[in-house]
C-alpha cells in the first residue's frame, strides 16, 4: 500500500546527532591545530606590525630631507627695517621643487600672516603664540593639500628688531606628497613578506613531518600489539616506547596481568567443575544402566534410590556453581547494594532451614540482636552466604547436635554474623584452605562439593566483610570441638541526631 509523503515524514526519524563524547578525536590533528592556529593568527598581526614599522622607517629619511629644506629656507629669511625679506634665487627655488615623483610645496609667511613667498594655499598649523615659541626647531604634521595627503615640515623663525624689542616670528613651511614614502614602505613590506610566503609552507611541512615522526612510536606500538596472538598476555616492553607513552604501557600491562589472572582462574574453575561433574554424572549413568538390567523390583528400587541421590548431588553442585559464578560477577556498587537489617535477614534464612534441621535431628537456634543492625549489602547474596554456612554446619554436625546463628554488634562499629556448630571442628592448619574451590579435608565423610565456603568468601569480599574461623567456645565434648564462623561487617556511620546542636567555634 502506498503511503502519502506526510505519513512517510512522520514515520522517518532522523538519527540523533552524535554526542561530543562519541566523536573520535585525532591526536595528530589536535596537536597540528594547536600549533598552526596560533601561527596563522599571528601571521596577519605580523604583517600589520611590519607595515607600521615600514612606514615609520620610510618616513625617517624623507623627514630628514624636509627638515633640511626648512632649515635652508629659514636661513634665507631676515628682517630689514621691520620688513621681512628673503634672499631665495630662482635656481634655489627650482632645486627645492625638483622631484620626479612627489610634488613639493613651500611657503613663507610674515609675522602678521602676510604672504612673502611660495604657495599661498598651503594649510596653516593650528598653534597658539605660546606653542609657537615654546619649542624651537623643525616640527612635522600630516595634512591635505589639493585633496592629496602631504607631509609638512614647518618652523617659526625669530626676526630680530633693530630697536631691541620682542622678536617677530615668520613661518616657513615645506610640504611633500607621500608617493616616495609609500613606495619605500611597500618595498620594505615586500622584502619582509615575500620570504614569509616561501618560509611558511616549509614550516608547515616541517611541522607535519615532525608530528608524523614524533607519533610514529604509537603506530609501531599498535603494530606490535596487533601482531600478538589472542593467547599472548605477556607484558609489553616499556623500554621500547617513548617516556610519554610509558604510563599508558604500564597501565596496559597491569590490565593484562589482571586479565591473565582472571583467565587462569576461569580455566581452573572450568577444569575443576568438569572434574566434579563427571563423578555424579557417571554414577547416574551407571545406576540407570544397572536398573535397566535388573529384574527384581527391590533391586530396581535401590538403583533408583541411588540414581535420585546422584541427581540430587549433581543438582546441588550445579546450583553452587551458578551461585559462585553469580557472586564473582556481582557488582560491588550501584543498585545491587541497599540498606538492610542484618537481624531480620538472618531470621528469615534460619526459618527456611527449620524443616531441614528436623530431618537431620539438629537443634537449629537463632540469637537476635537487642536492636536492629543496619548494614549495606545485597539481600540475595547475603541469603546465599548464610544458607551455605548453615548447610555446611548441618552437614558436619552429627545427629543430636546443635547449630546456632547469632547476630550481634560491638562498640567498635562492627556487626557480627556468627554460625556455630557442635561438629568435629576445623584444624587450625586447614582453616585457610577450606575456602578454596573444591577443597575437602582428608578423611571427611560428609557429602559436599567443596564450593560452599568458597561462595561464602566471595560474597563476603563483595561486601567488604572479613571471615574468621574459631573453635566453638560453648562446645562440651572434647572430641567435638565444633566450629564458629564469624563474619565482621562494617557498620555505616550513624546519622546525626535531630536535636543535636552543631558545634560552636569562636
Amino acid at each position: 500500500m502506498n503511503q502519502s509523503p506526510e505519513a512517510a515524514e512522520l514515520e522517518y526519524q532522523p538519527p540523533p546527532p552524535e554526542a561530543d563524547e562519541d566523536i573520535q578525536h585525532s591526536l595528530f590533528g589536535e596537536i597540528l591545530d594547536w600549533m598552526l592556529a596560533p601561527l596563522l593568527l599571528l601571521w596577519p598581526m605580523s604583517i600589520a606590525i611590519t607595515y607600521l614599522v615600514a612606514k615609520s622607517i620610510a618616513n625617517q629619511p624623507f623627514d630628514h630631507a624636509l627638515e633640511d629644506s626648512v632649515t635652508v629656507l629659514a636661513q634665507q629669511v631676515r628682517s630689514v627695517d621691520g620688513k621681512v625679506i628673503k634672499s631665495l634665487s630662482g635656481s634655489a627655488r627650482d632645486i627645492l621643487r625638483a622631484d620626479d615623483i612627489d610634488n613639493v610645496y613651500f611657503q613663507i609667511q610674515g609675522p602678521r600672516g602676510e604672504h612673502i613667498d611660495g604657495d599661498r594655499d598651503m594649510p596653516q598649523p593650528v598653534l597658539d603664540d605660546e606653542d609657537k615659541t615654546s619649542s624651537g626647531g623643525v616640527r612635522f604634521r600630516n595634512d591635505n593639500m589639493h585633496g592629496t595627503p602631504v607631509r609638512i615640515a614647518f618652523a617659526y623663525v625669530q626676526l630680530e628688531r633693530s630697536d631691541g624689542s620682542t622678536p617677530q616670528l615668520a613661518l616657513v613651511q615645506v610640504a611633500e606628497t607621500l608617493e616616495k614614502r609609500a613606495q619605500l614602505a611597500n618595498a620594505i613590506i615586500k622584502g619582509v613578506i615575500l620570504p614569509q610566503f616561501i618560509v611558511l609552507p616549509i614550516v608547515l611541512a616541517l611541522v607535519w613531518f615532525a608530528l608524523a615522526r614524533g607519533l610514529s612510536p604509537l603506530a609501531q606500538l599498535q603494530e606490535r600489539i596487533r601482531a600478538r596472538s589472542s593467547e599472548d598476555l605477556s607484558p609489553i616492553a616499556s623500554n621500547q616506547v617513548p617516556e610519554e607513552i610509558s604510563p599508558l604501557v604500564r597501565s596496559l600491562n597491569e590490565m593484562l596481568a589482571r586479565l591473565s589472572l582472571n583467565i587462569d582462574m576461569q580455566k581452573r574453575f572450568i577444569a575443576d567443575a568438569a572434574h566434579q561433574m563427571r563423578t555424579p554424572l557417571a554414577g547416574m549413568r551407571m545406576q540407570s544402566e544397572l536398573a535397566l538390567r535388573q529384574t527384581d523390583k527391590g533391586e530396581i528400587h535401590r538403583s533408583l534410590e541411588q540414581l535420585a541421590k546422584s541427581s540430587e548431588a549433581a543438582t546441588r553442585l550445579v546450583n553452587q556453581l551458578l551461585a559462585l559464578a553469580r557472586a564473582e560477577n556481582q557488582p560491588q556498587s550501584g543498585s545491587a547494594m541497599q540498606p538492610l537489617d542484618l537481624g531480620d535477614l538472618a531470621r528469615t534464612v534460619v526459618q527456611d532451614w527449620v524443616q531441614a534441621s528436623f530431618a537431620h535431628r539438629i537443634d537449629l537456634g537463632f540469637e537476635a540482636p537487642p536492636a536492629p543492625l543496619s548494614i549495606t549489602g545485597n539481600p540475595t547474596m547475603l541469603r546465599e552466604l548464610l544458607s551455605n554456612l548453615i548447610d555446611n554446619a548441618m552437614r558436619y554436625t552429627p545427629a543430636g547436635g546443635s547449630v546456632t546463628v547469632r547476630v550481634r554488634s560491638d562498640e567498635l562499629e562492627h556487626a557480627y554474623l556468627e554460625v556455630e556448630d557442635t561438629g568435629p571442628g576445623i584444624a587450625t592448619a586447614e582453616r585457610e584452605r577450606v575456602f578454596e574451590r573444591f577443597y575437602r579435608i582428608l578423611g571427611n565423610t560428609a557429602e559436599g562439593s567443596g564450593l560452599g565456603l568458597a561462595i561464602v568468601r566471595e560474597i563476603a569480599q563483595q561486601h567488604g566483610a572479613e571471615v574468621d574461623i574459631f573453635n566453638n567456645p560453648r562446645a562440651t565434648q572434647p572430641k567435638l570441638p565444633g566450629a564458629l564462623f564469624r563474619l565482621t561487617f562494617p557498620l555505616p556511620p550513624a546519622p546525626p541526631e535531630e536535636n543535636e546542636e552543631p558545634p560552636h567555634y569562636g
